[in-house]
This record gives structure tokens, sequence and C-alpha cells, in this order.
């Protein structure tokens, strides 16, 4: 789809279908539209048993299916839900599972590289979708993902469950309305302990029972270079690997930056991005940094971004905290702070002096949710549409981006390069520092230095650089191929 077309098809529909709600036709494709919803699970190892879980507990929905390339995983629920009294059918392969007519909606939880795939797969099989965050694995796929939601009428809501939060929307009006004074910084943290996950001398075998093919999907079908021996390293060291995942700017950023974005209103990706750091501390496997700081250059206000994988320092337990907080969302303003911890049903308003002047506590079922929109056929009833999922999404992927284009410095050359920014100077000295008490020289273990990218939000491609365009898509595997047209 060439830029124009592609600007105009994405604005006209998603305006459309946010402002009038899907046609009453579309109801009706829906098999139990006047009884339970019927749903299904891809993919839950991780994540994905929460969507069990949640699935479960709904009133007016059953859980009558369950896909996994990992048999050992798969027979392991369907035999616990059966002895629970919830007998489900079982699927290796989702597009066995989506010829099933009675299943009206699918939840995804597998890794990345397959969010897309699937949930186009199941749109264009006549399914409503919530799929988890990131909704894609790289900038273009989000977008056919929007395209096939409004081409087909179709519900799909994004994991980013912070969307639900009655206490961060509260919080969000509370600032907009200016009782903070004007937003200055935008900042979402992930201060999570990240240890090496070693290195091996080869490829490893893959466990007994997982179809490799079908994991793959989409990603190229190399051997995992990961310790197969490690428990879970299959099912979730792939958040390292730039095929499979996007570090924890894709793992648990994507919801901090979404929360941001919230506050600042902003409806688009930032035209212009920045990231610094580097895989830092230890030398393994992995591909995707441990330690990240990214500048996203909004025109109200930066939403900066900083991941650290590291302690507080060499040899302790404990994670370095930022105004109170490790994980969460703090928007700096004129007069004080908002801080969102990790716990999305609550948000704080502190003054400049540090007193807290308000709280706001609340949340709702984002499942419940996702079903209220499946039976009201309303894209504006969803609090995380697929739209804001895939701009949420895209701020990962520009982020990442630009760091996998970018080069090592010396910690001098990086700071002459953002001299003129005094809240990127600032994040990269206190990064700086935290590396340093964890024993990292960086004038010995350079940093990487992204490069400056400009982004048409619009066209969806980066201005000027072709080395940062070709990670706007990937190389697709047959016949694993995220369609060109929906």
């Amino acid at each position: 789809m060439n830029p124009i077309s592609r600007r105009s098809f994405l604005q006209r529909t998603a305006l459309a279908s946010a402002a009038l709600g899907l046609p009453a036709s579309s109801w009706s494709q829906v098999a139990g539209a006047n009884n339970d919803i019927r749903m299904a699970v891809v993919g839950f190892h991780g994540r994905g048993k929460d969507h069990i879980n949640s699935i479960t507990k709904l009133k007016g929905v059953r859980l009558v299916a369950l896909c996994d390339v990992d048999k050992n995983v798969l027979d392991k629920e369907a035999v616990g839900l059966k002895a629970g009294g919830i007998p489900v059918e079982s699927y290796t392969d989702i597009r066995k599972l989506l010829e099933n007519k009675n299943v009206d909606a699918i939840s995804i939880a597998t890794p990345n590289h397959w969010h897309a795939l699937a949930a186009i797969w199941g749109i264009q099989a006549g399914k409503d979708v919530y799929v988890e965050k990131p909704v894609s694995h790289n900038i273009w796929e989000g977008g056919q993902i929007v395209a096939a939601a409004r081409k087909y009428s179709k519900i799909v809501q994004c994991g980013t469950q912070a969307r639900s939060s009655t206490a961060i929307k509260q919080a969000v009006e509370w600032v907009n309305q200016g009782h903070l004074g004007k937003i200055k910084i935008a900042r979402g943290l992930c201060y999570k302990p990240r240890a090496s996950i070693g290195k091996t001398s080869g490829a490893q075998p893959i466990p007994v029972g997982l179809d490799y093919d079908l994991w793959c999907g989409p990603a190229p079908k190399d051997p995992p270079h990961r310790n197969s021996a490690k428990f879970g390293s299959i099912h979730y060291e792939w958040h390292w690997f730039w095929a499979y995942g996007a570090g924890d700017l894709g793992n648990q950023g994507v919801h901090q930056m979404d929360v941001a974005r919230w506050f600042l209103g902003e409806k688009t990706a930032a035209p212009k991005v920045i990231s610094i750091g580097g895989r830092l501390g230890y030398q393994d496997d992995a591909e995707t940094p441990n330690t990240l700081m990214a500048y996203h250059d909004y025109a109200k206000a930066p939403l900066i971004f900083e991941v650290r994988g590291l302690p507080e320092k060499a040899g302790s337990k404990q994670m370095d905290t930022y105004e109170g907080a490790g994980i969460g969302t703090i928007i700096e303003c004129e007069g004080g702070r908002m801080v969102v911890s990790s716990n999305y049903g609550k948000a704080s308003a502190f003054d400049n002096d540090g007193k807290e002047i308000k709280k706001f506590a609340g949340d709702e079922n984002h499942f419940g949710n996702f079903i209220h929109a499946v039976r009201s056929r309303k894209v504006k009833d969803l609090n995380a549409d697929i739209l804001e999922g895939h701009i949420s999404a895209t701020l990962c992927h520009t982020a990442n981006i630009s760091y996998r284009v970018g080069a090592k410095h010396s910690p001098d050359e990086i700071r002459e390069q953002i001299k003129g920014n005094s809240a990127a100077t600032a994040t990269f000295d206190r990064m700086a520092e935290h590396l340093a008490a964890n024993n990292v020289d960086l004038k010995k273990n350079e940093a990487t230095l992204g490069m400056h990218l400009t982004f048409d939000p619009a066209a969806e491609k980066f201005v000027d650089n072709s080395a940062a365009n070709e990670l706007v898509t990937r190389h697709y595997r047959k016949p694993f191929v995220v369609p060109e047209k929906v």
C-alpha cells in the first residue's frame, strides 16, 4: 500500500468506525450473538494463562478452544480445564482453529512475531480479536491489522490493559485541566532485573513436543541459539532477539509509553526519535539492549522511556527507582508530577515539594470491555482499540530502529550529540551513573548512540533514511506472510 492511500485509508476508516460504530449487520455474523460469546485462546505458556483465567470468569462468555504449538503446554491446560468442567477443543495450528465456525472471537498471547499474522488471519476468518501488546513485530504489519479490522468490521482490542483503568483516565483528565501546570516530560520506566541468558556454543536442541516450524511462523526458521535446557528459554527468552521480540521496550515499555502518550494527548507516533544504550554489564547470546533511553520528540513535551536491567549497583538484588517508581509512568509538570505505578488501578499527584495532593483509584475489566464492544459492535466502546495499540507499538519500533541503525560512541561523543537537550542529557547522565555503579566503564564498553530519525506518522516511513526504512517491515517466511492486501 503506497503512503498516500495508506494514510487516507487508515485515517478515514479509523474516524468513521470510531464515530459511528460498526455496521449492525456485522453482529449477525457472530454465531453466539444472542447467547454466549465463544472464545479461543492462542498461545498460553505465559500471559495467555491470564487470558484463560479472565475469560472463564466472564458472564456470557465460554472458552471453547485452545491453540498452542507446544503439545505439552496444550495438553496440560486442556486436561486441567476439562477437570474443572470446561471441555475445550485443542489445536496446534491456528489455521485449523480458525476454520471452526463455533468460535466467535480469539485472544492472542503468542510471541510478538506472531501477533499481526494471527490477528489478521482471525479477522479474515470472521472472528473478533483480542491481541496482546505490542500488537506487531514491526511498524508496517501493525497498520495492516488496523486496515483488516476496519475492512471486515471487526472488534479488535489491544492488551494494553492500563487503558481500562478508571484511575488513569481520571488522572489524565485532571492533569489536562491544568492542575499541575504544563507537562514538561512524560517519562516511562522499566527498571526490571534481567540477568544474562548465557552463551551457547552453537545450535541448541528443540524441546520435544514443540512444533518449531509453527513456532517460528513468519520469522526465519533458524535453530535456537539460547539455552534450551534452561526452563522457559524457548517460551520467554525470545523477547531478547530481534527476529521475535522487541526487548523490554515491547515487553514492558509499551504499557508505560501508551500511558504517557495518553497524558500527552498525542494521536500519532512522534515525528523524531533517538535511542541510546546497549547490552552492558555482561556478554550473552541475546541481542536487545538491557539498558536504554529512548527520546520521542513530541511538540507538546518529550516522551522519554528508560530501560534498566541491571541492579542499583553491583552485587545488589535491588533495582533503581526514579521519583519512587521502578516500573511506571511519571508525568513531570511545572507544578508537580503525576505518578502511575505498574498497578494500573492507582495514580497519585504530588506537588513540587513531594507532598501527595490527590489520589486516583479504580479499574475496569479489560477483557470485559472487549466483550462489551463485541456485543455492541461499536469501536468507540473499546478502551484500547487496535489503532491505539498500533500507535503505541510504533513508539517501541521507532525507538528500537534508532538503536539498531546506530553506532557505538564514547560518552563524551554522546554528550556532544545531545548537548542542546537538557532532558536527554540529564537522562543519559543518570544512565551513566547507574552503569558505573555496576562497574561498567562506558569509555571501555561504549554505548550505542542511535541515529536521530525523522518519522512521517502518516506515511509510516522514516524521512530520507533507507537503513531505518528497511526495518519498517520484514521478510516473511512462506506461507506465514502478512498480506499486502488484507
